[in-house]
């Protein structure tokens, strides 16, 4: 009898859209019908035993003061600096987007970043609580068919610059930014094996944002028996 793979994929559950997140990594694994070869677990991360399982790493959308504040209280800035400086696949979304910066334009005094990405972000870019918005985006660049894809921002940061790439990194790669007609902000990167995105896929009915990053970053890194 054939021993399918294991892949463990995680989602920071310490604060924020986690358990969005875990429902549309289930369901794009199950639409791509993956359990037929591998066998794919996807587990909330609270603490460094459950991270260093993981093959790969999800940090959500939230509120990145209060995600950095938590992860400090738990012991846990260190491991997942380390998760990402491993060459191991991460997404951020939104605040997850955030943390995974080398640095933020209006950082709070306390915020600590996990860094991973060569970008420059700014928190709260298009206001309020209540300028947040929803648009069907084309994304269909890199995600072949997703030409109107629903797009939430919520109290979303984007990308204000990219910077010199770190020794050894590649030049991180813009993905997406808004149309023109809505200010032409960066709102998706991508810099080897790590993604960031400005807004929340999580909160979309679609998941084929999850597809692709499982198929595209996931189980690319992954040898498959």
């Amino acid at each position: 009898m054939t021993q399918s793979t294991q892949i463990v994929i995680g989602v920071l559950a310490i604060q924020g859209a986690f358990r969005e997140h875990i429902q549309h990594l289930v369901k794009a694994i199950d639409e791509l019908g993956l359990q037929e070869k591998l066998e794919i677990s996807v587990f909330e991360v609270r603490d460094e035993e459950t991270l260093v399982r993981c093959d790969a790493l999800v940090i959500p959308g939230g509120e990145s003061t209060t995600m950095s504040l938590v992860a400090q209280r738990l012991n846990l800035l260190e491991p997942l600096r380390q998760f990402i400086a491993s060459g191991k696949p991460a997404w951020g979304t939104c605040a997850g987007l955030i943390m995974l910066s080398s640095s933020l334009q209006n950082k709070s005094c306390d915020q600590q970043l996990l860094g991973g990405l060569d970008i420059e972000t700014t928190r709260n870019a298009f206001g309020r609580q209540l300028d947040s918005f929803i648009a069907d985006l084309d994304y269909s660049k890199f995600i072949p068919g997703l030409t109107a894809f629903q797009t939430v921002f919520i109290r979303g940061p984007v990308i204000s610059k990219i910077l010199p790439p770190s020794p050894g990194k590649p030049k991180v790669e813009v993905l997406a930014s808004l149309p023109e007609e809505r200010g032409s902000q960066i709102i998706a990167v991508r810099q080897e094996n790590i993604l960031g995105t400005s807004f929340h896929p999580e909160l979309s009915e679609d998941v084929s944002f999850h597809k692709w990053w499982v198929q595209d970053f996931v189980l690319s890194k992954i040898t498959i028996t």
